[in-house]
């Protein structure tokens, strides 16, 4: 069995994730989408909450588990047996930075992969830092996020922004 990890914090997820998640989904058995602790961002939803958005909004996508993780990547991928991590590029700027953590990955668990796919053209300008400072000032952002999540997201930045 094929595993591969999608790391992110997804804060809140976007349909920018959504498409990689669907095209990781086709490649590997199955595709765990890790919400990570990252320690250098302030999150808006909770892990819980942001693995409950992934859940809802993938439950239709065959081979994907949602779970959470604060420690190396490297460990959680040799702990779950995955052989890929899959990391979605939206333009050349992401590139530098992915291709450092993939090597330093690489060096840490050598039985693991990095392989990246690149977001559909539609989402090259999208990320969660956009929605969430386009719902802050009152934008609509039905074009960037699930609608199953949409409301619940609006909710909660407009309220704590």
């Amino acid at each position: 069995m094929k595993i591969a990890i999608y790391p992110g914090s997804f804060d809140p997820v976007t349909l920018g994730h959504l498409d990689i998640i669907n095209r990781a989904s086709a490649l590997f058995d199955k595709l765990i989408v890790v919400v990570m602790h990252n320690v250098s961002k302030k999150p808006i939803f909770s892990v819980e909450e942001r693995k409950e958005f992934l859940r809802r909004t993938t439950k239709h996508i065959k081979g994907v588990e949602i779970d959470s993780f604060g420690g190396l990547l490297a460990d959680y991928a040799a702990k779950q047996g995955a052989c890929t991590i899959v990391k979605g590029l939206r333009a050349v700027s992401d590139f530098e930075y992915e291709f450092q953590m993939a090597l330093t990955n690489r060096k840490l668990n050598p039985e693991v992969d990095t392989v990246f796919l690149m977001t559909s053209a539609e989402y090259m300008y999208l990320s969660s830092s956009m929605v969430k400072d386009i719902a802050l000032h009152g934008g609509n952002v039905a074009d960037f996020v699930p609608a199953e999540i949409e409301s619940e997201i609006i909710a909660r930045i407009r309220k704590d922004g």
